[in-house]
């Protein structure tokens, strides 16, 4: 079992292309850890946008009465890919782990593959 420091680092230097993570709470927008970003990419102001993007998304399929779970969001940019996957088992509920992707280094499938791994070994 990873704590949150090891699994960010794991995400950040073991999935090709990874540029930043972070592990969120959506019930309050705040980020409770992160790793990479830059100047001009505040992790913390994306971890608060991308907690609107989840609510959202979750207020959509209540409406619509669908009764599946959101498994991970994927927001294709052009230079960049930002996915986020929201964390199941003890102690992820309302917690996300969100990560953002160099389109130009990263193999899509493989982070998916790789971001659900770490989130197994994850120990809240």
């Amino acid at each position: 079992m990873a704590n949150t420091e090891t699994a960010l680092k794991e995400a950040l230097t073991s999935i090709e292309g990874a540029t930043g993570v972070a592990l969120v709470d959506y019930t309050s927008g705040m980020a409770l850890g992160t790793m990479g970003g830059s100047k001009t990419f505040d992790l913390n102001v994306a971890a608060a946008g991308n907690t609107d993007v989840i609510r959202a998304k979750m207020r959509t399929m209540e409406m619509l009465g669908l009764k599946s779970e959101i498994e991970d969001v994927l927001i294709t940019l052009t230079d960049q890919y930002h996915l986020v996957r929201l964390l199941k088992g003890r102690g992820g509920n309302g917690l996300f782990l969100y990560l953002v992707l160099d389109t130009s280094r990263a193999n899509l499938a493989m982070a998916r593959h790789q971001l659900k791994k770490i989130e197994q070994e994850l120990e809240i």
